[in-house]
């Protein structure tokens, strides 16, 4: 473990932004989360204390060795002192522990597998969004709730999907649901038909999506080609971005229910911070991930300030120290695991009756509390809650 050292290593703050630039999640992250992170810089005046903030970009093309390489070369040659990660799961896990390794913070904007803040939890990564446990718990306890009994899983064939439909089917069962079938489909699929015939001849009550980007939007729409759920089964994203409802469609996703950590349009710190981001990048509306990606930066800036210093344990210290305020959350604490214990938005997808311009997409049913979204802490297989 490195020592504790004052001041800032070579006179520059330097956050990388790692994520899939322009492949099949890069509307979920990419250039978005970029543009995001300067809007942070930006309001912390572009330095602290005399010392310059830097952002540099990768892009990890949703590969492993090109995504780990990227982040090992940053912080071994290129001075990065914290990385910003919306990656595949795959990819964001070797770099958490290789970050744990450098010591240097890895704060987790758009990675959503569970293990992050239970078995594989570490003192230099933090969870801003939610995880697979959090979307998981909220959507199918909802759909239970409802009459819902049996399901179907198509899932992405990667850690995150895999992940995503184990933490769901334990949900299931522990309400009294069963899964009866589930298939994998690879990553960036255009063609769902097979896939989604063999979930619909399961005859399933509820065929739930385990996956995301791209492949998310393909499959709803198809789905609804299909006919689906005007037979009966109820079509259950697990999770999606503002930006997949915008390019699926109201009319296929009208009524849908599932969980967000936060919307453009949910107050009035929020729709400021979208004119500010829409004036920044090409007049688009900020999801989930891009704005979480100004609290992550906004909030390891205070951190590095107050610590005078980008040493990773001085920074990890201040930013469990000091609670997390911008201009959404509002003294919002980060736990031993890492996890950023923000509340939740249950939702509904309106219908193209309901809504009244671009992106007014949502009705917000509930605000659920942390603890009501998170893994209890007697639940969690992470260490560093048992301290």
């Amino acid at each position: 473990m490195a020592t504790m050292a004052a001041g800032i290593s070579d006179d520059v703050i330097r956050i990388g932004i790692m994520n899939d630039q322009s492949g099949p999640y890069a509307d979920n992250c990419g250039p978005g989360s970029v543009a995001s992170a300067r809007l942070a810089v930006e309001d912390a005046g572009g330095e602290i204390d005399g010392k310059k903030i830097e952002i540099v970009v990768a892009d990890d093309q949703n590969k492993p060795d090109i995504g780990v390489a990227a982040a090992l070369k940053w912080v071994e040659q290129d001075g990065v002192d914290a990385i910003v990660g919306c990656s595949a799961s795959s990819i964001a896990g070797a770099i958490s522990d290789m970050m744990k390794d450098h010591n240097k913070p890895y704060l987790l904007a758009g990675s959503a597998a569970s293990f992050f803040t239970n078995d594989k939890c570490n003192a230099m990564t933090t969870q801003w969004m939610q995880d697979t446990y959090a979307m998981a718990k909220a959507t199918i306890n909802s759909l239970l709730q409802a009459g819902n009994k049996t399901f179907y899983f198509i899932t992405v064939d990667y850690t995150f999907g895999k992940v995503w439909q184990e933490d769901s089917t334990k949900f299931i069962e522990a309400g009294g649901g069963k899964v009866i079938g589930s298939v994998l489909h690879p990553l960036n699929t255009n063609d769902f038909s097979s896939y989604l015939l063999q979930a619909q001849a399961s005859g399933a009550d509820v065929i739930a999506l385990a996956n995301a980007g791209n492949d998310l939007g393909n499959a709803i729409k198809q789905a609804a080609e299909f006919g689906i759920t005007q037979s009966g089964q109820n079509l259950a994203p697990l999770g999606m971005f503002i930006n997949n409802a915008h390019s699926i469609g109201l009319e296929a996703l009208q009524g849908v229910r599932f969980t967000t950590p936060t919307y453009w349009d949910l107050n009035d710190g929020t729709r400021e911070f979208t004119k500010r981001y829409q004036a920044a990048f090409n007049d688009r509306y900020p999801n989930e991930a891009q704005m979480t990606t100004y609290s992550a930066v906004t909030h390891y800036l205070k951190s590095v300030k107050a610590a005078g210093s980008d040493d990773g344990e001085a920074v990890m210290a201040k930013m469990h120290e000091l609670p997390v305020n911008d201009f959404e959350l509002d003294n919002v604490s980060i736990r031993a695991d890492g996890q950023v214990m923000r509340p939740s938005l249950a939702v509904q997808v309106k219908s193209p009756d309901e809504s009244k311009g671009p992106y007014d997409y949502y009705k917000i049913l509930a605000t659920l509390d942390p603890e009501s979204v998170w893994r209890a802490p007697s639940e969690s297989a992470c260490p560093l809650l048992k301290k």
